[in-house]
């Protein structure tokens, strides 16, 4: 199901993903002010949001990595040999 979701996504331009994820991050906004005031009737609909949420990220991220150009990800690189020390 996961899958079938990622392969949505790939599909989407820059600006949709973009739309989408402004829009997930007000919906899941209220999910939790309404979980918070007076329940829900399914809370996983919180966790689902949660993961559409991280997916339409990753998306951007991916095409953010597949367009930056060799000095970016040569500057990329040290940053994380930094971190692994």
């Amino acid at each position: 199901m996961a899958i079938d979701k990622l392969k949505d996504l790939a599909s989407l331009s820059d600006t949709d993903l973009q739309a989408d994820l402004e829009s997930m991050k007000l919906a899941y906004q209220k999910l939790r002010f309404d979980h918070s005031v007076k329940g829900l009737d399914n809370p996983l609909d919180l966790r689902d949001m949660r993961r559409n949420i991280a997916r339409l990220n990753t998306e951007l991220r991916k095409r953010e990595l597949a367009n930056a150009t060799g000095e970016e990800l040569a500057a990329r690189d040290k940053i994380r040999a930094r971190r692994r020390k």
